[in-house]
């Protein structure tokens, strides 16, 4: 939000008051107090008639500080987001008569005492990492009929809209010289947020505008910080856009909180913001298959879902989920949670076939209740919707004609929900697609007295949570997996994402994986997106470019709104372009399993932008048409219809997996790829592990396991397999410029590859020593 004009002033309308200096500073056990008046103090009396701000620094893990502002203390507690992660008594404190230092870690937080001028600074490895001065941190008060920028249209009633306050609180953060930002959730526009006004607002606005199903009030640089602003509502953000040389971020009321999170690299800082947040949760491997869909408003019957699964196994194409989408009940009815008795008269029966079929079953859901559903009434006379101001039940027609909205914040309403959704696994549903969670009204009134505005974002993380537990009850940890489109911070907890409506083009495919970038920025480890997009239909060039990006990402499934996305619709070479796609993805499980698994522990995301593993090569700053899948697999989607792609290889010699071939990096490449292939490159020094079955993802990866050695420099590499039953092997690759070895615990049969280097050589166990030339 735009508060200034130019340097010097402010807006009409605005009035601004800044913390001008630290008067005085109180050391408390692991924690500072801060009193900052809005005026230099030079006389006793001009402590009066002051308003101040009280700064508050403290830590609740290493190496993360966390930096509360707060004008009026004496207000009700507002939401703030759950910390799972949070230590008691973390940080050490030291006061002289000059400054004042929190250190947790690796960081500090040091603040001038007693100048002329306000000045906060975070250090690490001893280094300013960013800080703030003057002017930096301030409390904004709104004139009636104030102009300033928020970014956002719409209405309250649409949920588009956040609320006008009259008072803001605001910090600032310096930007250094080549400073780029990134995360703030699944932003589809570009991944470096410098010089972007971004609104974390969800909204259903589509891949193709600047709003976002997915808001994250967290960002993270490439100087070795990130920051989450610990306020689950509506923070307005100015990356560079206002004040130019610095980050803002503001939010309503008397108080803003945030915390700075230091990581040796961004890797590292992820680790931290998840460890805080959440950890992304076990997803079963599973759920790593493809995916297929009914698609929205077609036509279908148990007939016509007949016809896709038997079509897919007839053509050789691996099919592991098989998706109802909204018209599984009956129109008007949404949510009834009831099988139109119409088109599945006999629903138990019928997924009972499909699971005969070696298929898991997703449904889709939403958290509305049709005034026409039976539930409706039944809810109401429960107190389970929210309501308006006048206690009246909260009502709109868009989408359903006269839906009322579940009011997670009721624990009541929360278990009716949820016995809903019993009932439907105990007739055989595997999955549920959480769709819609972004239009939330603000004029409204929850069970437990929350703010509406605070709930707007917040309110899909009690949807999902309400259903991820059904889930993890029903099928057990490490079995459960959501396909939800609305998130907030904490969100990739509850895995999986997907990306939201998007368009049947190159363009938006394009947006998409920008889209996805932003959002493994914002500590999302899973993501999956719609195949050849949503609105419209694709041209055959366009399906067959995003088969192939979607099966090399963390997730994948065919979805489309009114027509199907069944690959031999479309023609006969799209049907061996999602056999050739399908089939590698499943022969890599082995790699993208294990990297499920260490993301539950790191928050290391599946899909990674270039930046996040090559963080210290400045080409990759700016990338955002191509990322690594995992650490050793560079994807270059093709986003055009003649097959030409350009695209950049960091330093060291990488490898393409469909040929062999060894190419320098460090440099750009152009080059001309058929539907059958995309610049897939294997990272110098890497290890591969492949599957020896291309039928299904969830298999034993070590019976007939193919480790790929790939070229690199002398020295040892480690690579672990784990099978979808928690067996678990270490390979142990050592390189010499002679020979590659490798040991193992393993007692079984496996072999290694050296790629374009040498050919497989069976082992039976212990170690094995491959000559090279």
């Amino acid at each position: 939000m735009k508060f200034t004009d130019g340097f010097w002033q402010l807006r009409p309308g605005v009035t601004a008051l800044y913390a001008a200096q630290a008067y005085d500073v109180v050391a408390g056990d692991h924690e500072l107090v801060v009193t900052a008046p809005t005026k230099v103090i030079t006389s006793r009396g001009e402590t009066l008639n002051r308003p101040s701000l009280t700064v508050s620094l403290s830590s609740p893990l290493p190496d993360v500080i966390r930096v509360r502002v707060e004008h009026f203390q004496g207000g009700h507690d507002q939401l703030t987001f759950p910390l799972p992660g949070e230590l008691p008594g973390i940080g050490d404190v030291t006061v002289t008569d000059a400054e004042a230092t929190l250190t947790s870690g690796a960081l500090s937080a040091r603040i001038a005492v007693g100048t002329d001028s306000w000045d906060l600074s975070f250090e690490a490895g001893g280094r300013r990492l960013t800080g703030s001065g003057p002017k930096s941190l301030g409390l904004i008060q709104l004139a009636d009929g104030a102009q300033v920028d928020s970014g956002l249209v719409g209405n309250a009633r649409t949920g588009t809209s956040a609320p006008r306050s009259d008072t803001y609180t605001h910090a600032q953060l310096d930007l250094g010289v080549g400073e780029l930002v990134y995360g703030l959730g699944e932003r589809f526009g570009p991944v470096v947020k410098n010089g972007q006004t971004v609104e974390i607002w969800n909204a259903d606005g589509g891949t193709s505008s600047e709003q976002a199903y997915k808001s994250v009030p967290f960002h993270l640089t490439n100087r070795g910080y990130g920051v989450f602003v610990n306020h689950p509502g509506h923070v307005s953000y100015e990356v560079g856009s206002e004040t130019v040389e610095r980050v803002q971020f503001s939010v309503p009321g008397e108080a803003i909180e945030y915390f700075i999170v230091h990581g040796a690299d961004q890797k590292a800082i992820l680790n931290r913001y998840t460890e805080l947040t959440g950890r992304p949760a076990v997803v079963p491997a599973w759920s790593y298959g493809l995916w297929l869909s009914t698609s929205f408003t077609t036509d279908y019957d148990e007939e016509t879902v007949s016809s896709f699964v038997d079509g897919m196994a007839e053509r050789d194409l691996p099919l592991s989920v098989f998706h109802f989408d909204c018209f599984w009940m009956r129109e008007f009815n949404w949510c009834d949670f009831e099988w139109d008795p119409r088109v599945f008269p006999d629903p138990t029966g019928m997924l009972e076939r499909l699971h005969q079929k070696d298929l898991r079953i997703c449904v889709w859901i939403n958290p509305y209740i049709g005034q026409r559903s039976p539930l409706f009434a039944e809810a109401k006379a429960g107190g389970f919707l929210v309501t308006k101001p006048n206690g009246e039940v909260w009502q709109w027609d868009l989408w359903q004609a006269g839906m009322g909205l579940v009011d997670f914040t009721n624990p009541d309403a929360t278990a009716w929900y949820q016995g809903k959704l019993r009932t439907l696994m105990d007739q055989g549903v595997d999955a549920f697609k959480t769709d819609f969670g972004e239009r939330i009204p603000i004029d409204v009134d929850y069970f437990d007295g929350s703010s509406p505005e605070r709930m707007h974002n917040y309110y899909t993380a009690l949807y999902n949570r309400a259903v991820f537990e059904v889930l993890e009850e029903g099928r057990g940890l490490g079995d459960a997996v959501l396909f939800a489109r609305s998130a907030t911070a904490g969100g990739q907890s509850m895995p999986v994402h997907w990306g939201g409506d998007s368009t049947s083009t190159f363009e938006s495919m394009a947006e998409t994986l920008r889209g996805g970038l932003s959002l493994a920025f914002s500590g999302f480890a899973h993501w999956s997106h719609d195949i050849g997009g949503f609105e419209g239909t694709p041209d055959a060039g366009v399906f067959k470019r995003w088969t192939a990006f979607g099966l090399l990402s963390s997730h994948s499934r065919f979805h489309g709104s009114t027509s199907y996305r069944v690959p031999w619709i479309f023609d006969d070479e799209a049907v061996d372009v999602t056999r050739t796609f399908t089939k590698l993805k499943l022969s890599l499980m082995p790699y993208l399993h294990q990297l499920g698994l260490d993301a539950s522990v790191t928050g290391a995301p599946l899909l990674r932008p270039m930046q996040l593993e090559f963080g210290d090569d400045p080409a990759t700053g700016y990338l955002d048409r191509q990322y690594l899948l995992g650490p050793d697999l560079l994807v270059a989607p093709v986003f055009s219809a003649d097959g030409d792609v350009e695209f950049y290889l960091p330093a060291g010699e990488w490898t393409d997996l469909f040929t062999g071939r060894v190419v320098a990096g460090g440099r750009w490449l152009r080059e001309h790829h058929s539907f059958h292939t995309l610049p897939l490159y294997v990272r110098p020094g890497a290890v591969i592990p492949v599957g020896a079955r291309t039928d299904r993802p969830d298999y034993d990866y070590l019976d007939g396991l193919t480790l790929r050695v790939f070229p690199g420099a002398p020295g040892s590499t480690s690579t672990v397999v784990t099978t979808p039953d928690g067996t678990s092997a270490t390979f142990t690759v050592e390189r010499t410029d002679a020979a590659v070895s490798v040991t193992s615990e393993l007692a079984s049969g496996w072999s290694v590859a050296l790629g374009a280097v040498g050919e497989a050589v069976a082992a039976s166990a212990g170690a094995v020593v491959v000559p090279l030339g």
